[in-house]
């Protein structure tokens, strides 16, 4: 910003204290006329009030009639309203004027926000829940129908993702197809037909991404491997999971264990943490919010053990619990690695408050087999 636009006077040579002291008003001059002011200053000027009983500023954003005549203007005070100093400092009064003038305010603290909308979060994870539960209950069938869906749709965001950020066309079509065909089969056949399903899915990749140019065949199909192994094949564990007496109960404590070990993580960091966890991959985390993680996902274990799986016992929750805890930041850690190699904050939109399908599976996928496993070992395979 030029001296011209503070208001500075021109002639005369004056070179001192501004205003001149003892010559009382400038004559309006050719440079200053209050008509041409109005034309060549490129912001609205603070005038000199005689009295404290006024506001510090006009907020209609115009000039007293005085000061158009006089063409006086302060040399102080923001430039525009949205320029406010971050520190208010008190503006002295000028020669002759004994009132001081009133400064701003330093506003209320601000306080700690979340870094979503928590309401529109909330409403689509009771929905979410919802219709996960009554499909859980209702039909077993359903809820593999639903597993498949997740995985088609989180199949596209990663995809997508890929293309947009990396070049990387991971053909979509045989995931799509082999990712789906991988859920059923699981459910269907166990565990060896969801191993057959993926090596399937993976020569499919291999195929179909040979009708096109060769230049860049190896990091497509290294890419399409990698999702059709990191989406559907780790989802296949929720579906081995529905296929026992006790399915339902199993799955359910599969989601509760994950969703109380975020909850936890969010809740404790969020209030507590100082400490960062990973700040080269996640920022956000905190050693408080592991903790915190931790300590619901046992509590949460130990009660569902205790009264949902049959012939589960309270400690062997508490190392479920554990388990669950660790994978769950894991898999949380390992997608914020994804997405900050590929500089983007959320896989998609498709949830608001949530981001994408993606964003909700990647504290799930790497989970489901943990607890697979562990309640094999712990009470079979039902």
């Amino acid at each position: 910003m030029n001296d011209s636009s503070w208001g500075a006077p021109h002639g005369a040579g004056y070179a001192g204290a501004w205003p001149p002291p003892d010559q009382g008003p400038l004559p309006a001059g050719p440079a200053y006329d209050g008509r041409d002011a109005q034309q060549t200053r490129p912001m609205p000027i603070v005038p000199d009030l005689p009295d404290a009983g006024r506001d510090a500023e006009d907020h209609s954003g115009g000039e007293h009639r005085e000061d158009r005549e006089q063409g006086a203007a302060r040399p102080g005070g923001p430039l525009f309203r949205d320029e406010m100093p971050q520190e208010p400092m008190p503006t002295p009064p000028p020669s002759g004027d004994p009132t001081p003038q009133p400064s701003a305010r330093p506003g209320p603290p601000q306080k700690k926000r979340a870094g979503r909308d928590l309401r529109a979060a909330i409403g689509v994870g009771v929905g979410l829940g919802a219709v996960i539960v009554v499909s859980l209950f209702l039909v077993k069938a359903v809820f593999v129908g639903v597993i498949a869906v997740a995985v088609v749709v989180g199949l596209w965001e990663l995809t997508s993702r890929l293309e947009e950020r990396k070049q990387i066309k991971a053909p979509l079509v045989p995931l799509a197809v082999g990712g789906a065909a991988m859920v059923v089969a699981g459910y269907v056949r166990g565990a060896e037909g969801a191993w057959v399903a993926m090596a399937l899915t993976a020569l499919a990749v291999l195929v179909w991404r040979m009708t096109e140019r060769p230049e860049g065949y190896l990091k497509d199909v290294t890419a399409g491997v990698f999702a059709a192994f990191y989406v559907p094949f780790l989802a296949t564990f929720v579906a081995l999971m529905l296929t026992a007496d006790d399915g339902p109960e199993r799955v359910l404590t599969f989601l509760l264990l994950t969703v109380v070990s975020d909850t936890g993580a969010y809740a404790v960091g969020w209030r507590f943490g100082k400490h960062k966890l990973a700040p080269r991959i996640s920022p956000g985390k905190t050693r408080e919010g592991l903790l915190g993680a931790v300590s619901f996902a046992m509590a949460a274990g130990a009660l569902c053990m205790q009264f949902l799986i049959d012939d589960g016992t309270w400690w062997q929750g508490l190392l479920l619990g554990l388990a669950v805890a660790v994978s769950a930041t894991l898999g949380d850690l390992g997608e914020s690695m994804i997405k900050r190699d590929l500089g983007i904050k959320d896989m998609g939109t498709l949830l608001p408050g949530h981001g994408g399908i993606m964003d909700r599976l990647d504290s799930l996928l790497p989970t489901a087999p943990v607890v697979w496993l562990l309640l094999v070992v712990f009470v079979g395979s039902g």
